[in-house]
């Protein structure tokens, strides 16, 4: 039977990446859609043909026919109600940031592991086409030592453009609710003053320090860093002896620059990421001995392969490539960088 999946947050992402791409999955049923503001569920509705329309969260939750979750909400809104859909019973696929404190996402994860549910987060770039093609020519460089050792990597995220290509979404003049239950915006020990870099910094570029752990090592350790009170700045990870600098910084009216490229001893490989709303696949460079070569690609999207992997992961029980399990890391990772700024 295809799983059964339900919205919950109709806005922008909500819409033109995640609603369209489900209802567009002949694997699933977009059975539900919740939002608190009724004229603009309303409207997602029509759009996209969907016959159920909840008022909230837990309502959607009553609806025997969901058995997966889909929740794109305010932030600080996304933990309580992961609770709520995993201690009901539903696989989870929320956005990212899954929390703010280490102790929050724990008590997500254990959550799921209690009910063995499958519980993913919106890590869409490890779904990437040119991210895979670059796993896969990275295990042989890394097995076949025709470039030598790794000796260093160096990532970037320059934000700018998102490339939205078209808009496939609806939206209203409603004001933003209130009323959700919101989780604590950051760990205790952080001045009120820094929390909205922190905000920045965990749902912008997170996405950069998650995929340098995909392609290095999933558990770095901070060496150094130096962010700034926007949420911009510089860090090293160190992946075994690997050491990773990543360089952030704010958007800009200019375009998206994203990537990652990991140096050998006689070359390198390089990914070049498409800004995150576009449907383009990832660019990988190779370079041998001063010759370059782009890899092939084909035409797809990270957001669309994304939901494939859900639904597939909900019918086989499978773990996701960006787990609830996994992602604690980032955000532990984040804590640590932010704790080395409050100490100074």
């Amino acid at each position: 039977m295809r799983p059964g999946i339900g919205i919950i947050g109709t806005g922008m992402v909500g819409q033109m990446c995640h609603l369209a791409n489900f209802a567009a999955n002949p694997a699933c049923r977009v059975v539900a859609i919740a939002d608190l503001r009724p004229d603009l569920a309303a409207a997602a509705a029509q759009k996209f043909g969907i016959s159920r329309v909840y008022g909230s969260h837990r309502e959607l939750l009553a609806d025997s026919e969901v058995s997966a979750v889909v929740i794109v909400t305010k932030r600080r809104a996304t933990g309580p109600i992961v609770l709520d859909a995993l201690n009901s019973g539903r696989h989870v696929l929320s956005e990212k940031p899954m929390a703010y404190t280490t102790a929050q996402a724990m008590s997500l994860v254990e959550a799921a592991r209690q009910h063995n549910l499958v519980y993913s987060i919106g890590y869409m770039k490890r779904h990437d086409s040119g991210v895979a093609r670059a796993l896969q020519a990275l295990t042989r460089l890394r097995q076949d030592r025709s470039l030598g050792r790794i000796v260093q990597a160096k990532g970037w995220c320059f934000g700018g453009d998102t490339g939205r290509s078209h808009d496939n979404f609806v939206m209203t003049g409603e004001a933003r609710p209130d009323g959700l239950e919101l989780w604590q915006d950051a760990p205790d020990w952080m001045p009120r003053a820094m929390r909205p870099g922190y905000d920045t910094f965990l749902n912008v570029f997170s996405h950069i320090i998650n995929l340098s752990r995909y392609l290095l090592g999933s558990s770095p350790t901070v060496s150094e860093s130096a962010i700034e009170a926007s949420g911009a700045g510089r860090l090293r990870l160190d992946f075994d002896g690997i050491a990773c600098t990543l360089d952030l910084v704010n958007g800009s009216d200019g375009a998206w620059r994203e990537g990652l490229t990991i140096e050998f001893e006689r070359g390198a490989l390089t990914l070049e990421l498409p800004p995150p709303f576009a449907e383009q696949e990832a660019v990988v460079i190779v370079d041998r001995d001063g010759q370059r070569q782009q890899l092939a690609s084909a035409a797809s999207w990270a957001f669309r392969r994304q939901v494939e992997a859900f639904v597939s992961d909900v019918a086989a029980r499978g773990t996701p490539l960006a787990s609830g399990a996994d992602s604690v890391t980032d955000i532990a990772l984040a804590e640590a960088v932010w704790q080395r700024r409050v100490s100074g």
